[in-house]
C-alpha cells in the first residue's frame, strides 16, 4: 500500500507539472519543483520528455543540482549534465558527499573533472580517490571517509566537547566509532549512550563491539544483506588490518535495493535499469534489438521441432489447437521458478549447498501441479474433442514440460552464476526455448506415439 500510494503522487506530481508547463506558466511550476525532496525532482525528470525535462531542470534551485544528479539514472544524467556550463556543474557538485561524488565523477567531461579536484581540499580530494580506487558496487565505493571517531582512553565529557567544537555532524549519524591509536576498529558508541551517562563515564564503558564491520572488498549485494539482518542506520567499513575507512549509511543502501529490484524487474526483459524512459528511438532499438535477435534464433529451434511433427499434425488438427497449452503453462510455471532462484542468488540464499536440495523439491512441486493441472486439461479436452487419449497425452505432455520447467527454472540461473553471467539478465531466453522445445517435443511426440500408430 505504501508504494501504491507513493506511485500515486508521483502520478498526481507529474500531472499537475505537464497541465502548468503546458499553460506556459513557469511560475507555478518553479513553486512545485522546490517543494520536492532532490529524489522526487529526480523521479519527477525521468518521467518527462526531453523538451519538458529540459525545462523544469532548468527551474531546479541550483543549490539542489548536485543531489538530483544523484538520483536520476545514467542516461538522464548524461543529458542533464550536457545541458550544464562546466562552471554550473561544478558548483552543483562542490558540497555533495564524497561517496555521493564518487558516483558522479566518473560522468563528467574531463575538464570539469580536473576543475573539480582542483576546487577540494587535500584532505577531500585524497578521500575522493581513495573511494574511487576501489571496484564500483563494492562496499569501498559506496562508503564516506566523513566518519566521527574517538579513543576508547577518554571519558563522555571529552567527547561531548569535541561535539561541541565539530559544530556538526555527518547526516544518519547514530554512532561514534571507537579506534585505537593505530586507527584500527574497536567498536562503536551510540549517541543516546553519550547523553544518558555522567561526563566522567569512560568511554570504554560504553562500547558495543558485537556489531561486525564491513569489508572494503564486500559486493553492494553482502552490504544491503547485512543492514537488512542487523537493522543497522550506519556501519563501519574496514581493510585487511582492521583498520576503519570509512562509513555506510541506510540511505545509501536503500538505494542499492533500489536499484536491485529494478534491476532484476527489467533484466529479466533484456532492459537496462539505467536506460532513460524516452531515451532516442535509435538508442533504444538497438539496446532492445540485441535481446530480440537471441530470443528470434531461440524461437527458430522451437520452430524446428514442430516442424519434425508437420506430418502428425496435419492428421490430426486437434494438436495445433492444443500445442500451445503445453508450452505456455510450462513457461509460466517456470518463470515462477527462475523468479525464486534470482531473488534467491541476489540474496545470497542459494547455492552449491542447497541447490540439490531445492532442485528436488521443486520438481515435488511441479510434479504434484502437473498432476493436477493435467486431470483437469484432460478432462477438459475429453469433453471437448472426445477422444480419451488425446487427453491423456495432453494431460502427460503437461506434467513432463512442468518437470523440465522446474528443473530449467533451477539450473540456469544457477549455471549463469557459475559461469559468471548476471542470472537476472539473460535467464529467462534460455528458460523460454527449454519450455517451448520440450512442451511441442513431448506433446507432438506423445500424439505420434499414441494417436498415430
Amino acid at each position: 500500500m505504501p508504494r501504491m500510494k507513493a506511485g500515486s503522487e508521483t502520478a498526481r506530481q507529474l500531472r499537475l507539472l505537464s497541465d502548468a508547463l503546458d499553460s506556459g506558466r513557469l511560475g507555478p511550476v518553479r513553486r512545485l519543483v522546490n517543494t520536492l525532496a532532490p529524489a522526487e525532482i529526480g523521479n519527477l525528470l525521468e518521467s518527462l520528455p526531453p523538451g519538458k525535462r529540459e525545462v523544469v531542470w532548468g527551474l531546479v534551485d541550483a543549490e539542489d543540482d548536485g543531489e538530483v544528479l544523484v538520483h536520476v539514472g545514467d542516461e538522464v544524467r548524461e543529458s542533464l549534465l550536457a545541458d550544464m556550463d562546466p562552471d554550473e556543474i561544478i558548483a552543483a557538485v562542490e558540497d555533495l558527499d564524497i561517496d555521493d561524488l564518487a558516483d558522479l565523477v566518473e560522468d563528467l567531461p574531463d575538464t570539469v573533472i580536473d576543475e573539480v579536484l582542483k576546487s577540494m581540499d587535500r584532505e577531500n580530494r585524497e578521500r575522493l580517490e581513495q573511494v574511487l580506487s576501489y571496484p564500483e558496487d563494492s562496499a569501498g565505493r559506496l562508503m564516506n571517509p566523513d566518519v566521527v571517531t574517538v579513543r576508547a582512553d577518554v571519558n563522555v565529557d571529552v567527547v561531548l566537547r569535541y561535539l561541541r567544537l565539530r559544530g556538526e555532524l555527518p547526516d544518519h549519524t547514530d554512532h561514534l566509532f571507537v579506534v585505537s591509536r593505530r586507527h584500527q576498529y574497536l567498536g562503536r558508541v551510540s549517541l543516546a549512550s553519550l547523553v544518558t551517562h555522567e561526563d566522567t563515564t569512560p568511554i570504554n564503558r560504553l562500547i558495543d563491539d558485537e556489531q561486525p564491520a564491513i569489508d572494503v572488498g564486500d559486493g553492494a549485494q553482502e552490504v544491503a544483506r547485512q543492514f537488512t539482518d542487523h537493522d543497522w542506520i550506519s556501519a563501519p567499513v574496514v581493510d585487511d588490518n582492521n583498520i576503519l575507512l570509512g562509513r555506510i549509511t541506510i540511505d545509501d543502501v536503500v538505494d542499492i535495493i533500489r536499484e536491485q529490484a529494478e534491476h532484476q524487474a527489467l533484466g529479466a526483459a533484456g532492459l537496462d535499469e539505467d536506460e532513460d524512459m524516452f531515451s532516442p528511438v535509435w538508442r533504444a532499438m538497438r539496446r532492445r534489438l540485441i535481446w530480440l535477435t537471441i530470443n528470434l534464433g531461440t524461437a527458430f529451434l522451437a520452430a524446428s521441432v514442430v516442424g519434425r511433427f508437420e506430418d502428425t499434425i496435419e492428421k490430426l488438427v486437434a494438436l495445433a489447437v492444443l500445442m500451445p497449452i503445453v508450452a505456455g503453462m510450462g513457461g509460466n510455471a517456470g518463470t515462477q521458478v527462475l523468479a525464486l532462484m534470482v531473488r534467491g542468488l541476489a540474496l545470497g540464499q542459494v547455492g552449491a549447498s542447497n541447490a540439490r536440495v531445492l532442485l528436488w523439491k521443486e520438481l515435488r512441486v511441479a510434479g504434484l501441479i502437473g498432476i493436477t493441472l493435467g486431470v483437469v486439461l484432460g478432462l477438459i479436452v475429453w469433453a471437448w474433442f472426445g477422444d480419451p487419449q488425446l487427453s491423456l497425452v495432453i494431460a502427460t505432455a503437461l506434467t513432463i514440460n512442468l518437470l523440465s520447467a522446474a528443473t530449467a527454472g533451477v539450473l540456469i540461473p544457477l549455471t549463469l552464476k557459475r559461469l559468471g553471467f548476471d542470472p537476472a539478465l539473460a535467464s529467462s531466453i534460455f528458460l523460454t526455448t527449454v519450455t517451448d522445445v520440450m512442451g511441442f517435443f513431448t506433446f507432438l511426440g506423445l500424439a505420434t506415439i499414441f494417436l498415430l500408430s
